[in-house]
Formats: C-alpha cells, sequence, structure tokens
C-alpha cells in the first residue's frame, strides 16, 4: 500500500484543523501504522521512494517534508499578514554616540491589531545596511517598562555566574542592553531583540495571548507561534534601510535555539541560522536522545514536560520512537544551501553531542547536492554548561562572518568533543538528568 494516500479534504475539516492555504493535498497515516525507521529518515529520498538527485526534485522534497513536520510535530499557522508595519516609540545614541537605539511597536493582522515590541540597535558611525542579527531573548525588550531607578532594570551580560542571578521579568534599559551588545556592534552587526513570551505566553494558555486570538481555528503549536512571529519581524527588516537584506541572521538559546532552528528552516528569507544549546527537541537527533538512546532531553522528556511546544500527535511516537518519520537533521537540511550552525557547550546537560552530530552529518548530503560546500552545516563547541556566552557568541558572528561577508578567521567548524563510548538507539547509556 503506498505510504501517502492523496484525499480531499472537506472544507470544514480543513478550517478546523489546517489553514485553507496550506492544507496538504494528502493525508498522512496514524502513528500507530506508520513504519519503522530504524536509521534517520532520508533527506534526498521522496516519499513515493524516488530518490532525489536534481535541485527541482528538491524543492518538491522540501515541500513534503516541511507538510510531515507540520503534521506530526508542530501544527499549522496562518500565513504571511502582509501588512506589517512599525511605529518608533522611542529612540536615542547611547555608548558615548557609539550605538543608535530605537523601540518599535509592530503591528500587523487583521485590522493591524495584533503586535509586538522590538529593540534595534546598530553602529551609529554608518547608515549601513548592516548584517543584521535577530536575537529573541528570555529578558524584556530594551527599553519597556523603565524606570528611572538603574537599579530597578536588570543587566544583560554573558556572564553565566552572573545570569543566573538576574531576574528576567524586571525591566531592561537600552543602555544595560547596548552594553551587553558591545562585541556585536562593534563588529559591524545590528541587533533587533525582543522579549520572546511577546510572540506567545510559555505556558499551555498560549492561545489566549499575543496574536493568537485574532487567528483562530489554527492547530499551531506555541514553538510553531513564536517561529511565525520572529518572521514578521523579517517583514519589517525589509522594509528597513539599516538591515542587509542578504545577511539576516537569527541566534537563539535553549528554548530560542528551537524557535531559531524551526524559524530558518521554514523561512528562507533567513540567511543564516546559529540555534545555541537548543537541548531536546532542537538540534539534537530524537533518535539519539533521551533513555535508552544517548540520555538526557528526549522526546519523552520534552512531551511530558512541555506538551504545548507541539501538536499532540508528537506524544504518540514515546515508546515507538523509530515509527518518527523525521528527525532533527531535517530542519538543518530545509535551511541548506544557506549557513547553519549548531552552537554548544561541551558540559550542557540538556544536550547530547553525538545526537547533534548525527544531525549534522545527516543534513550535509542536501548541502552537497545544491552545489555548495558541506561547511556551511557547521558546530562549535564552547566549555560550559547548559548557557549562551561571549565565546559562543564569537564562534557564531565569526562563522557568520566567513559564510555571509568574505572575512576569514581561519576557523573550523566541524570539530565534536570527543566521546568515551560511540553512542546509537540501541546502546546508548541512559541519563535522564533533564532541565527545563
Amino acid at each position: 500500500m503506498k505510504f501517502w494516500r492523496t484525499i480531499v479534504f472537506s472544507v470544514a475539516a480543513m478550517m478546523t484543523v489546517v489553514p485553507t492555504t496550506r492544507a496538504a493535498p494528502e493525508t498522512f497515516p496514524d502513528v500507530n501504522d506508520l513504519p519503522i525507521h530504524k536509521e534517520m529518515p532520508d533527506v534526498l529520498t521522496m516519499n513515493d521512494s524516488t530518490k532525489v538527485t536534481t535541485a527541482g526534485q528538491w524543492r518538491a522534497r522540501r515541500e513534503e517534508m516541511k507538510a510531515i513536520l507540520e503534521h506530526y510535530e508542530l501544527g499549522h499557522a496562518p500565513p504571511p499578514p502582509g501588512n506589517v508595519s512599525g511605529q518608533d516609540v522611542k529612540s536615542g545614541i547611547l555608548l558615548d554616540g557609539t550605538v543608535k537605539y530605537r523601540l518599535v511597536h509592530l503591528q500587523f493582522g487583521p485590522e493591524e491589531n495584533p503586535g509586538f515590541d522590538i529593540a534595534i540597535f546598530t553602529p551609529a558611525k554608518s547608515a549601513g545596511p548592516f548584517p543584521t542579527i535577530i536575537n529573541p531573548s528570555f529578558f524584556n525588550t530594551p527599553g519597556i517598562a523603565v524606570t528611572n531607578n538603574p537599579s530597578a532594570s536588570a543587566a544583560v551580560t554573558t556572564n553565566s555566574a552572573a545570569r543566573l542571578r538576574l531576574n528576567f521579568n524586571a525591566p531592561v534599559t537600552p543602555e544595560r542592553a547596548a552594553e551587553g551588545f558591545t562585541n556585536e556592534l562593534d563588529r559591524g552587526y545590528a541587533i533587533v531583540t525582543y522579549h520572546y513570551t511577546e510572540c506567545g505566553e510559555d505556558n499551555a494558555n498560549f492561545r489566549r495571548s499575543s496574536f493568537y486570538p485574532a487567528y483562530p481555528g489554527y492547530d499551531w503549536s506555541v514553538l510553531l507561534g513564536w517561529a511565525w512571529g520572529l518572521s514578521r519581524v523579517v517583514d519589517y527588516l525589509e522594509t528597513q534601510p539599516f538591515a542587509d537584506k542578504t545577511k539576516i541572521i537569527a541566534l537563539g538559546h535553549s528554548r530560542l535555539g528551537k524557535l531559531v532552528m524551526v524559524t530558518t528552516a521554514f523561512d528562507e528569507r533567513i540567511s543564516l541560522g546559529a540555534p545555541a544549546g537548543s537541548s531536546g527537541a532542537g538540534t539534537g537527533a530524537y533518535r539519539f536522545c533521551g533513555p535508552g538512546r544517548g540520555g538526557k532531553e528526549g522526546i519523552e522528556d520534552m512531551t511530558r514536560k512541555f506538551p504545548y511546544y507541539f501538536v499532540p500527535r508528537l506524544n504518540e511516537f514515546t515508546g515507538q520512537m523509530e515509527k518518527l518519520p523525521f528527525d532533527a537533521h531535517w530542519f538543518a537540511a530545509l535551511t541548506a544551501p544557506r549557513p547553519w550552525i549548531s552552537v554548544e557547550g561541551t558540559d550542557d546537560q540538556n544536550c547530547v553531542p553525538n545526537a547533534v552530530k548525527q544531525t549534522v552529518l545527516a543534513a550535509k548530503p542536501v548541502y552537497a547536492l545544491l552545489g555548495v560546500s558541506t561547511d556551511r552545516a557547521g558546530v562549535n563547541y564552547e566549555p560550559h554548561r547548559h548557557m549562551l556566552t561571549a565565546g559562543d557568541w564569537m564562534a557564531a558572528l565569526d562563522f557568520a562572518d566567513q559564510q555571509l561577508r568574505g572575512i576569514d578567521h581561519h576557523r573550523h567548524f566541524d570539530r565534536f568533543p570527543p566521546e568515551s563510548v560511540p553512542q546509537t538507539p540501541d546502546t546508548a547509556k541512559t541519563n535522564t538528568m533533564v532541565a527545563p
């Protein structure tokens, strides 16, 4: 029996389950009926078993892969609203005249009602255009609810010990934020940052927040919603002269690394994706994470702790992981031929290095097919636990310089930490340590 069966959806079903503009022309088997894939599902084999050998076939394969990811993991988002605009709320010159700052409220959607705030930092020495980093943040958007009392504002820092003591709910002054981005700005990058929960609360009630009430009838998970929100930032940047549209970079850490991974795969306007420490459901392949498969955060942990990140269907793979028709390497492959780097810590308590390695290696054949260097799919490890450090930022910028700006730092981004015991889904030791 053919694995994927074409059917005609009723209008009512499309309205209640998936957006009518993106309704797939095929349905998908129930999880229990899926075939077993002990190996990583091949990115270069079509659903009908045809091997992908041309760029044209790859475009069709991309659409198949996106539809599978939407059905089994992410859900379906509305189409782009097409009417994103920005209203400047405040602006200023910071750090002795070296940095320009703007707080902008984005508006879009039905009656331009949904929206959220972003903070923009650019080097003041020129008008640009600058390579621009979109950095969703755990901190409040700089400039929101700031008082005249400096002690009331949270510091933005890459120092791990200090970071753990911060109150993420405290206001962030533009000056403190600019200080935290000094290295990036000095290297000629612009920064756009915002509090990620402006694109959906980080809990099971997310559909009552942000822009979700304006788009009823969609089955999107909050992870896909966060990604959809980041794409609205890209919409705005396309209208801005300071941003180099050929050098738009997305970088986020932990759960924000997951959203960067998803957005970069689905939004081809992003020139380079840099998910950092993305943990379970991030860049580490599901088949090499979790109990009996490499330890740390597996699919069982993620769907138990954060079920609203995904559609409920993903939880059905608990206990039958070998039926998963995709894996994390699909997100990296969908990014090709654009550069992509997984930024990791050698001692990250949530991430399995071998799982990340399997993802990177399994995505490289698409880069080769498309005629670009497989070095465009990279990885970097710094000596730390689950955090984002100055070293991580430097690595991501060096990679971006090499891939997008022609600046050679003579660095290699293909080095993995040594493993004492090779890990496979069948032989990996179990380590059940997990963290949010």
